[in-house]
This record gives C-alpha cells, structure tokens and sequence, in this order.
C-alpha cells in the first residue's frame, strides 16, 4: 500500500520501500491520507479545503468548505474534521452523510 508523505507542502505518493509513485505539486499541502485500497488520496490544504485524487494526480472531487483541518479514510468515506470543532462524514462523491 503506498504511503503518502508531505514535504514543503507537496504531497509525495511513495511505495513501501521508499521510490516515488507520484508527486502532487500544488505546494499547498498540509495533510494527506490513502484509502485502504492505495488507489485514492484525499489530502487537505493550508486554505481549509480537502481535495480527494487519484494516485496518479487526476482530481476526484474538491470539498470546499473552507474550515477543514484534517481528513482521513473511515472505510469507504472520508471523514473531516473542521476548525469549529466539528466532524463532517462525507462519500467520495462529496455528498454529505453526517455531522457530528
């Protein structure tokens, strides 16, 4: 499975034994998580918005809420978490299940 790693804002996509798979250069990259799959990156910027690629780069979806401060995989769906101290659950497809 690949692990995804940040550096100067830019997310790296590297295999387990360390050579890069795929580096998204937008700059902006605060945090980064792959699903169990290794097939999907959601990744959330220093702006508060989290964007969900593919690993080779191509955009899936953009979450623009604005107040996300981290992002991660719960099984099939992403799980943010906002600046307000709230949890938004969301499909890849962005539509919104729960807020906690």
């Amino acid at each position: 499975m690949p692990i995804a790693l940040i550096k100067n804002g830019k997310v790296e996509l590297r295999k387990e034994s360390g050579s890069l798979i795929y580096s998204f250069t937008n700059g902006k990259a605060v945090d980064a998580n792959v699903n169990s799959d290794g097939n999907l990156v959601v990744i959330t910027l220093d702006n508060g918005k989290v964007e969900l690629r593919k690993e080779n780069g191509s955009l899936v979806h953009a979450f623009n809420n604005g107040h996300a401060k981290a992002a991660k995989f719960s099984g099939k769906d992403i799980l943010i978490s906002l600046t307000t101290g709230k949890q938004e659950l969301r499909k890849e497809n962005g539509s919104l299940l729960k807020t906690f």
